[in-house]
């Protein structure tokens, strides 16, 4: 059997419902890489909020984080590490029209910490952080360079509009995508930005084939990798629409170790 790229999103997907790598799927991850193959994260998250999971699963390949907006080697030097940022003054722009938006929250990250224009809507699980200081607030003080990534929360009802306003102000400059999940929160990141591209890097470094790429992933945000993937796999708790373009369902879901047993028979673990 060919080495194998197995590019694996985070939420929904490699995580249970607890937000947790089981031992399960650690250990069946690892057997694939002890098998000769590589495994290479592929989520939406920042940094900062995934790096537990690589270095639970003892990776050292490169890393694809805000949906593809850095592709980067965690703690290292790499020649081929790239980030995509956006222009600090769309973010100031938005908080400009937040009440008129319906908006929540609006914040910048990066790949070490995050602003957000408002502590009344902080909440622990997004930011990964649990003492947010006047540091984090988002202002041109403390917000000096541009970020990688804008996230903003509104109600559920608003979502469709504020993503098409947002598209028609900034279309030309950022992508907006809709975060999976109940709360209806919008990601906006560099346009053309997408976890395909990054992945698609991350097989060039490793010198792996587009059709011995193995993805596995849950939402629409994992769109366009299934379809680059030579062998994409939706979860069984994934949505319609990627279940639609899969070349795979797995049978049990994330909180069933899912991916861990359909790598196991994919890969005659």
């Amino acid at each position: 059997m060919n080495k194998k790229l197995i590019a694996i999103d985070l939420d929904g997907t490699t995580l249970n419902q607890d937000s947790l790598i089981t031992t399960k799927t650690e250990q069946t991850l690892k057997k694939a890489i002890a098998a000769g193959h590589y495994v290479s994260i592929a989520t939406g998250r920042p940094f900062r909020m995934s790096y537990q999971f690589y270095q639970q699963l003892e990776l050292t390949t490169p890393m694809v984080n805000f949906n593809g907006a850095l592709v980067h080697i965690p703690n290292q030097l790499w020649s081929g590490e790239k980030e995509s940022q956006i222009n600090r003054e769309i973010a100031f722009e938005i908080v400009s029209q937040k009440k008129a938006l319906n908006l929540d929250f609006v914040a910048a990250e990066n790949r070490e910490t995050f602003f957000i224009d408002s502590l009344d809507f902080f909440d622990e699980k997004i930011f990964a952080s649990s003492n947010p200081s006047e540091k984090n607030l988002l202002s041109p003080q403390n917000l000096t360079t541009n970020p990688t990534s804008l996230l903003v929360r509104t109600e559920k009802q608003f979502a469709e509009q504020v993503s098409n306003e947002l598209t028609r102000q900034f279309g030309s400059y950022v992508d907006v995508r809709t975060w999976g999940g109940p709360t209806a929160i919008l990601e906006i990141v560099s346009k053309g930005i997408e976890k395909a591209k990054g992945v698609h890097q991350v097989a060039n470094y490793l010198e792996i084939k587009q059709e011995d790429v193995i993805a596995f992933g849950d939402e629409h945000n994992d769109l366009e990798l299934l379809e680059y993937a030579g062998w994409g796999v939706a979860m069984a708790n994934g949505t319609d629409q990627l279940k639609g373009i899969a070349n795979d369902i797995t049978e049990k879901t994330n909180q069933e170790d899912g991916l861990a047993d359909h790598l196991e028979k994919l890969l005659q673990l």
